[in-house]
């Protein structure tokens, strides 16, 4: 038992900092694209399916990986992904088209399924049962770094004077590749053989429908497509937002970063929370704040007014991804917890592929506000279905307790290691 927590502070240290370089990239990346996309001649539709495309090609290949990680390796994807997000990366900041910035944004996203899908597997495979919660909670709050440094820098680079925008959102896009290749500095031996492969062999192939059908999987997606589609357009759709209200790109940089500051501060107190609350009522709650803020977002309120809008909902928003995580683990069958965690993620990518599309429509009818008022309308419905189709499966306090029984049921199989028990979680949270 002793020697568990050495090694695992260290590689799950690595992954946290190749995580946030990886977030980092993306989310400084992504409002590059939106204003060099404006300089291209871009309108409100065209910022939409551009941010949208982002995530077409991960809508594909969720699944696919998913299954993929419950039967061998998942460092492999880790160096894969990062290559996808920095040529991604590079190749928008030299796009001299919108098709070819839509194509090269598809690009990374890619590559940023690739390497979450790989980190989360990791963390789920290499973490005791007890620890999971911890690890896990560490891992978001690494990428929560990323989202806090990413749009500061961006905002920092992009400039729109005297008809800069074009070579200064090209600039940060290449900045961005070159943060996105730091992660390759924290690689090394992240993964111990050990516990890689064998995993595959304790789960079977569960349909697709079959999991979609069990109660709990799809409101789990839900709440998360909807809680993802909020970030999204917020990162996608603030940079307009900005224009419209004459707002400077670095500041604009800043208010995501100060939400991303109030996910971190919300991840650092979500132990505390939960046992005070409740898994259900906290999620719900959560969810029907972050909606009516949303919402007010398409007011005309000041700068300062806008900050601690952001900053409360960063706060809301960091509870749904990893809680909706557990929704999903919790309602699927124990032999097909990773496809199911994979659905989710795909789950997730067509929320970023229809929001987004939705939003720019919205936005080139009723301005470019209205796309707010809108996730904050699916914001609500997430929260009532958090009430309605999770209850049962999600509530309060037993949660931590309830997966592990299944989680260190091979341990009677295994004699030969300590902690038998984390090989299964990987099909619990491999592709969250």
């Amino acid at each position: 038992m002793p020697p568990e927590p050495r090694p695992g502070r260290g590689w799950l240290l690595r992954l946290v900092i190749a995580f946030a370089f990886a977030q980092g990239a993306v989310s400084m990346a992504r409002p590059a694209v939106s204003y060099r996309a404006l300089s291209l001649g871009a309108d409100e539709r065209a910022i939409g399916v551009i941010a949208g495309v982002y995530a077409l090609l991960p809508l594909f290949a969720a699944v696919p990986l998913g299954r993929r990680t419950d039967h061998g390796r998942c460092a492999p994807l880790l160096p894969v992904g990062v290559l996808l997000i920095g040529g991604g990366c590079a190749l928008s900041g030299t796009a001299g088209s919108l098709p070819a910035l839509a194509a090269w944004s598809g690009v990374m996203g890619l590559g940023h399924l690739c390497f979450v899908i790989g980190a989360q597997s990791l963390v789920a495979r290499q973490s005791a049962p007890a620890d999971q919660d911890r690890n896990f909670g560490h891992f978001t709050i690494g990428a929560s770094l990323g989202q806090l440094v990413g749009p500061i820098a961006a905002g920092y680079l992009i400039s729109e004077r005297d008809g800069a925008m074009a070579r200064t959102s090209a600039l940060a896009l290449l900045v961005s590749a070159v943060v996105a290749a730091a992660s390759f500095a924290s690689l090394w031996r992240i993964e111990h053989r050990g516990a890689a492969g064998r995993s595959g062999k304790t789960a079977g192939k569960v349909p697709v429908g079959s999991i979609l059908r069990t109660r709990g999987v799809p409101a789990g997606i839900f709440i998360s497509l909807a809680v993802l589609s909020a970030t999204d357009i917020l990162t996608a759709y603030l940079p307009v937002v900005g224009e419209h209200r004459g707002i400077a790109p670095a500041t604009v940089g800043l208010l995501l970063s100060l939400r991303a500051a109030a996910t971190i501060a919300c991840r650092l107190v979500m132990t505390p929370m939960l046992r005070a609350v409740g898994r259900t009522a906290l999620l719900s709650t959560t969810c029907l704040l972050g909606g009516l803020l949303c919402a007010a977002i398409a007011l005309p309120v000041p700068v300062w007014g806008l900050a601690v809008m952001l900053a409360v909902l960063g706060f809301c928003l960091g509870v749904g991804q990893p809680l909706s995580m557990t929704t999903v683990v919790q309602a699927a069958p124990a032999a097909a917890r990773s496809t199911a965690l994979a659905l989710r993620l795909t789950g997730n990518r067509l929320g970023q592929v229809a929001a987004p599309a939705s939003a720019g429509l919205i936005a080139g009818v009723a301005g470019t506000a209205a796309p707010f008022v809108m996730l904050g309308a699916l914001l609500v419905g997430a929260a009532g279905l958090g009430l309605r189709g999770g209850g049962p499966r999600t509530t309060a306090d037993p949660a931590p307790t309830a997966p592990e029984p299944r989680a260190e049921s091979p341990s009677p199989r295994s004699p030969s290691t300590e902690r038998p028990g984390a090989e299964r979680p990987c099909a619990e949270r491999d592709s969250s």
